[in-house]
């Protein structure tokens, strides 16, 4: 696989989604005598991504990331902050508003095998998007289906068939398909690629390179694949406990993370070398604390190497270092390393 590269454009392309404090709560556990406790799945995250751009979102199992996926897919209301899509504000929005700003970003699940509804051909499953929201026809509506058949890389032939016949990699093509039917702005892919074998992976991850070139889609990218995130994405965000740790450009991130935590993601990533020698790296120790009760300060301060003492009492801010922002106490002690 190539990193994949992005057309230049004379204009900055338009923001399509601009995230600010989002935070979501959920009250787990709790009886008749007995209180429940308050799981923060996402605190105080924001970003945006423009037109055309991959915002690459990474993590441990339990950081955050497909709940921040279902909030800005409209699945789920932020408990606070604010989701601004396509110009417009998701919690000033009415119902009437909410439908329409749901056709402009949409999913795509990690498992296409459970993603498709076997009963259905794949053309009734394309074509119940437009069935739903557009005034169409039949003719019409399965002109659009075999189209898009056609621009993910599937014949028109495969109209007629069910999801059981055809492979894992044409599976997650068709939910690709069906995810751009009624023509979004935002396409939020969660773990898209990882339950496809790898050589599958890389056809897939092309077809979307190709798709957003074509059609100046924006991405946002769950993924814990670094391998993955480093051929997709334009910029990367590492969230750990549902804070965002360190956020930036994909090739700064990857040349020279600034965060421990971020150092210790990168530090898991097999690394080939020929000939040269290899790069020290500290791999990341310790469990992961739990989010009913995360630690007073920085969330990372019970696995970070380099924790002191305000670490465990404080909780860092995201602050603009060099060319990102990073969200940690030693972080200018860490720029200052070669």
């Amino acid at each position: 696989m190539t990193d994949m590269p992005h057309d230049q454009q004379s204009s900055p392309a338009h923001t399509v989604v601009t995230a600010q404090g989002l935070v979501q709560e959920y009250r787990v556990g709790g009886a008749w005598f007995r209180a429940g406790q308050t799981l923060r799945a996402v605190s105080g995250v924001g970003f945006s991504i423009a037109a055309g751009r991959t915002l690459a979102v990474v993590g441990e199992s339990g950081c955050g990331k497909s709940t921040l996926a279902r909030m800005v897919s409209l699945i789920e209301a932020p408990g606070a902050g604010s989701l601004v899509l396509d110009g417009q504000d998701v919690s000033q929005a009415d119902a009437a508003k909410r439908r329409a700003l749901r056709q402009k970003v949409q999913l795509v699940f990690q498992n296409p095998f459970g993603s498709l509804n076997p009963r259905k051909r794949i053309g009734q499953i394309l074509e119940a998007p437009l069935e739903i929201n557009r005034q169409l026809n039949a003719a019409q509506r399965r002109a659009q289906a075999i189209d898009m058949l056609l621009k993910v890389g599937l014949r028109p032939e495969h109209y007629d068939r069910y999801a059981h016949m055809f492979s894992g990699g044409q599976r997650q093509r068709i939910a690709i398909a069906r995810a751009l039917m009624l023509q979004p702005a935002l396409l939020v892919a969660d773990e898209p690629v990882s339950a496809l074998d790898v050589s599958v992976q890389a056809q897939v991850l092309n077809l979307l390179a190709d798709l957003q070139r074509d059609l100046g889609l924006a991405y946002l990218f769950i993924s814990h694949d670094l391998g993955v995130v480093r051929h997709i994405a334009d910029e990367v965000m590492v969230m750990y406990l549902g804070h965002t740790m360190e956020q930036g450009e994909k090739n700064a991130m990857f040349e020279r993370p600034l965060h421990p935590y971020t150092q210790a993601l990168m530090a898991s990533t097999p690394v080939v070398t020929f000939g040269a020698k290899a790069v020290r790296r500290t791999p990341l120790t310790g469990e992961l604390p739990s989010p009913l009760n995360p630690p007073a300060g920085c969330v990372f301060s019970t696995r970070c190497p380099l924790a002191t003492a305000r670490c465990h009492a404080e909780r860092p801010t995201l602050e603009k270092v060099e060319d990102r922002l990073v969200a940690c106490h030693e972080v200018h002690r860490m720029a200052q390393c070669p």
